[in-house]
């Protein structure tokens, strides 16, 4: 079996299931770096899983550069659902939360499982990049704006509750003021519970590199980046104030001065929100899992008491 040095808290893990990327999108140099898409056997993915558990660790990030590859390498189809599945059978396994998706060919089943399935997370970090479909033909996405549109409503159809996490990419050559409106429209339309944005800029060896000019002025790349960061920093404070009363399962990472900071299972570590509960009489224990009432809100976190 595989010995591992957790370089994160003892509670969770990331878990990579393969390596590369076989998506030609313009702008990115991962697979210039990474060579090809390659999946990890399915039997050694688990027996890590086990050993993990073993170690102590409840809750795990899959994550790939692709996820929605994942299999069809090894087992000549996209085999996420089966391996989200099979994790998810393993004793002692809490929580499952899955990183990097990819809109095209997103295999339908996975949401049936993450429906099913109490401990894998409702939660689904998928880069969509742009919105127009001037701007997705232009990054190679292959994918349109109506697919795209089509893809969230089934998500939120068959998971309710599902929280949505994804990156956008302004200042992308080629991009006009009318595609960043779409963008921006779109934010407002779909309301992400997270959502990160960065510009353009160029990577050696990449299609856009060789094909396009990088023209848009830095000024103007940040400019949008600004406009669109605030837009959701908007969404983001109405959506966290909406749980305010709610109870939640919350797992504890660490204790920081007069606080507890736990993550419910719509939190990743290290890039979502946190729940701030005060460290009262009670002594919580680190990598547990407590039943939280939120109490308060800001833009961001989320401040609860231990039910």
């Amino acid at each position: 079996h595989i010995e591992r040095t957790l370089t994160t808290p003892k509670h969770y893990a990331y878990l990579k299931i393969s390596e590369g990327c076989d998506r030609k999108c313009s702008y990115c140099a991962i697979p210039i770096i990474t060579g090809r898409h390659v999946s990890r056997p399915m039997e050694e993915i688990l027996g890590e899983v086990r050993y993990l558990v073993a170690c102590g660790v409840r809750e795990f990030q899959v994550i790939a550069q692709e996820l929605t590859y994942y299999g069809v390498d090894l087992y000549k189809k996209q085999m996420l659902p089966e391996l989200v599945e099979r994790i998810s059978d393993i004793p002692g396994v809490e929580w499952i939360r899955l990183h990097y998706a990819y809109p095209a060919h997103f295999p339908a089943d996975l949401l049936r499982v993450m429906r099913e399935r109490d401990n894998v997370c409702k939660y689904m970090d998928i880069a969509l990049q742009h919105i127009s479909d001037n701007m997705l033909q232009r990054m190679r996405r292959h994918v349109t704006k109506a697919e795209t549109y089509k893809l969230i409503e089934q998500f939120r159809e068959e998971i309710p509750g599902i929280h949505l996490r994804t990156t956008l990419m302004v200042g992308h050559p080629g991009e006009t003021e009318t595609d960043f409106e779409e963008l921006k429209e779109f934010v407002h339309k779909v309301r992400f519970d997270r959502m990160g944005a960065f510009a353009y800029s160029e990577e050696e060896g990449t299609y856009a590199a060789a094909e396009y000019e990088d023209s848009i002025p830095q000024e103007v790349k940040q400019a949008r980046l600004d406009e669109l960061m605030s837009i959701q920093q908007g969404i983001s404070g109405e959506l966290s104030a909406e749980k305010v009363g709610r109870r939640m399962k919350v797992i504890i990472d660490r204790l920081e001065g007069e606080y507890y900071i736990g993550r419910t299972e719509f939190d990743s570590p290290e890039v979502d929100p946190e729940v701030l509960i005060e460290r009262g009489d009670k002594t919580l224990h680190i990598g547990n899992f407590y039943h939280v009432e939120i109490i308060n809100s800001d833009d961001f976190d989320l401040f609860g008491r231990i039910i």
